[in-house]
């Protein structure tokens, strides 16, 4: 088998099932804590009246967007079996038998192979996490939660209502129900220099969770960052420099940790900028070409720190 830079989410899955398996991201019409007034805030900078994911349909059932989602990644991609992904806002947000209803909607589908439940730290309530203990005992469950930095004071720039020490409860809680936990974080925050992005890093290669998504910040329509940006009170990174900094984030984490995404996903009509947020394919290979120029691969610099 070809060397790889990097512990890829599609092996893993293909490995687990034996098939081609994709995400269909759910929008289940729940809130989130840091915009509906219970923290006082109006949410992170950079995030939009929609919350993320935005191209889910929020006026569909669960089941109609499992069913247009199979039938549209069906197409693409070939998918026979699909991961049910609870993307938009916090997951976790609302009163527990809301929940069980909605993962149990989304299971009913017998394509549908498993959950991925997207949230914040601060959101998951012990009687929750043993929701989701229970439903992992017959399928693939994965809690994901949005961690973005491990800087308190970049946490709190951001308006994000939480801090590094509630995302290590919540995967500490977690883990104690053997939940496998993946990782939220963003390269390019407000403030952050490189040393700041790959102290993320140092930070989660110490954490039990079991993979990790890299995003970068994009500036959308409409939000905080928005008029930062208009202001010139931020700046994008470049393509070179999100490359080298991913490149890097990744050879500072355990070889082990599943990458379930190295760049994001904006939406053309909203995006301000970086223009260049929106070429997936050449990004992916922007920050694979520095890691082969650089000789780096996921985990090189973490051995290095254990046998140091």
């Amino acid at each position: 088998m070809a060397f790889r830079l990097y512990r890829d989410y599609n092996s893993y899955l293909r490995e687990t099932f034996g098939c081609r398996i994709q995400k269909i991201s759910l929008d289940a019409g729940l809130s989130c804590p840091n915009r509906d007034g219970h923290l006082g805030r109006s949410g992170c900078i950079y995030c939009n009246e929609k919350g993320s994911g935005t191209g889910a349909a929020r006026f569909a059932t669960i089941s109609e967007q499992v069913r247009t989602g199979k039938e549209r990644l069906a197409r693409r991609y070939k998918a026979k079996k699909f991961i049910a992904y609870f993307q938009s806002f916090s997951n976790t947000y609302a009163p527990l038998p809301r929940l069980a209803s909605l993962y149990a909607e989304a299971l009913e589908d017998p394509d549908v192979v498993g959950l991925s439940i997207g949230t914040r730290p601060d959101c998951v309530a012990d009687e929750t996490l043993d929701l989701l203990a229970t439903l992992g005992k017959t399928r693939l469950v994965w809690l994901e939660l949005g961690l973005q930095s491990a800087k308190d004071d970049t946490l709190e720039r951001i308006r994000r209502g939480h801090s590094a020490a509630a995302f290590v409860d919540a995967v500490k809680r977690s883990r104690a129900r053997k939940i496998p936990v993946c990782a939220h974080v963003i390269l390019g925050l407000p403030g952050e220099n490189d040393k700041d992005m790959l102290d993320t890093a140092r930070f989660l290669a110490l954490q039990d969770i079991q993979a990790v998504k890299i995003h970068l910040l994009y500036v959308i329509k409409g939000t905080a960052l928005h008029e930062m940006y208009k202001a010139g009170a931020y700046s994008c990174l470049s393509r070179e420099n999100y490359a080298a900094a991913a490149g890097e984030f990744l050879a500072l984490l355990p070889p082990h940790f599943i990458i379930q995404r190295l760049t994001g996903d904006p939406h053309p009509e909203e995006l301000v900028a970086p223009a260049w947020a929106l070429d997936k394919r050449q990004n992916l290979d922007a920050v694979r070409t520095y890691m082969q120029q650089n000789g780096l691969y996921q985990g090189k610099n973490w051995l290095l720190r254990q046998r140091a």
